[in-house]
């Protein structure tokens, strides 16, 4: 009796330990996603030291983004600023163009309106806007979607510039066929405003801009209509990106909806989802080609990354495997540019030196 008593004391004493074992796993405390409040500069930060970052390799990489001509970096992880840099008379209060980088704010606008039942991105295009809003036969116009807008396959000749004037946008392919960067996606834009009944900056300002504490506006420059605010105004967006449309509590975006943006969109550009770049895919197309690139938009950049990229190297990156968005605004690093240029790939090879 007395070894069966030792027995049972001593099963209670390791049932006792394995669940005290349990509960400091499971109180293992997991960093909860930071958002900063609206109307203030208060932004909490995160040590590099805090997540084993080299401060050697900082420098260097600070160093190169000086030469190549940037006005601001900023790195934040789970929400909270890393880095936050300001170079060449740049300040944080100083507004910056998004250039291309801002499509994915007209991106982020469509989704609201869908999902507020205003639009239905498969619809035609004309079905808004109505008919001839390009130069292209009837039964040829009537073939482009909301969708094909948004992923750039919408079959116009894209060698005729930026003019979306419908004199200036004419077929040469049926939408789905063929993928080129184009500035017909700003129709997207006239799309919103007619069928809510607002204007672009009224309807923009009141589901996006404001819900998340941006500030900024909308600048006519030629035939485009282009983004400018400060760097953290677009890391604020590009941290809703990261969180799939979500800010705090609120869905401000469909979560699907998101995630089908930033993934492929069609099967001709891998390397394109819904006016986001894709990284970690088989092949790609670049601006102004036809050319089929094999391998990942950049190479030295995580798989799962996909980014905001504008002319002259305006760049949001965003990594879930990390929960990581990168900023970097500033003049062309190197030679004017579309979107995607060399810099990229080097600027990840910097980057890696620092947090691998």
């Amino acid at each position: 009796m007395k070894n069966i008593l030792l027995l049972f004391s001593g099963f209670l004493l390791l049932s006792c330990s394995s669940d005290a074992d349990d509960n400091t796993t499971d109180d293992t405390p997991i960093e909860a996603m930071y958002f900063p409040d609206n109307n203030t500069s208060i932004w909490e930060t995160k040590a590099m030291s805090e997540l084993g970052w080299s401060e050697i390799a900082k420098n260097e990489l600070l160093d190169y983004l000086e030469t190549k001509n940037t006005k601001s970096f900023m790195v934040l992880v789970n929400g909270r600023i890393v880095i936050e840099e300001y170079f060449n008379n740049h300040t944080a209060n100083t507004p910056w163009y998004w250039a291309s980088a801002g499509k994915t704010l007209t991106t982020a606008v469509t989704g609201i309106a869908e999902q507020e039942g205003y639009i239905n991105i498969n619809n035609k295009v004309s079905d808004y806007i109505g008919t001839g809003w390009t130069s292209a036969p009837l039964e040829k116009e009537n073939l482009i979607t909301c969708r094909n807008l948004l992923t750039m396959t919408s079959g116009l000749d894209d060698t005729l510039g930026d003019d979306i004037s419908p004199e200036n946008l004419q077929y040469i392919a049926d939408a789905g066929t063929r993928w080129a960067y184009h500035g017909v996606f700003l129709k997207m834009q006239g799309v919103v405003a007619q069928s809510t009944g607002l204007s672009w900056d009224d309807y923009f300002n009141a589901k996006l801009k404001s819900p998340i504490g941006m500030t900024g506006s909308w600048i006519p420059i030629g035939n485009l209509n282009v983004y400018w605010s400060t760097t953290r105004s677009m890391a604020r967006f590009s941290l809703l990106a990261l969180n799939n449309g979500k800010w705090k509590e609120q869905q401000i975006i469909n979560a699907n909806y998101c995630n089908d943006a930033t993934t492929t969109s069609q099967s001709i550009n891998n390397g394109y989802g819904y006016l986001w770049w894709v990284n970690g895919k088989a092949n790609y197309h670049l601006p102004q080609s036809q050319y089929e690139f094999q391998g990942s938009v950049i190479p030295s950049a995580p798989e799962d990354m996909y980014m905001a990229l504008g002319k002259n190297d305006q760049k949001i990156y965003v990594i879930p495997s990390r929960k990581m968005v990168i900023i970097r605004m500033g003049e062309a690093a190197d030679e004017e540019n579309f979107a995607l240029s060399g810099f990229d790939n080097e600027l990840w090879i910097k980057i890696n030196a620092m947090i691998n």
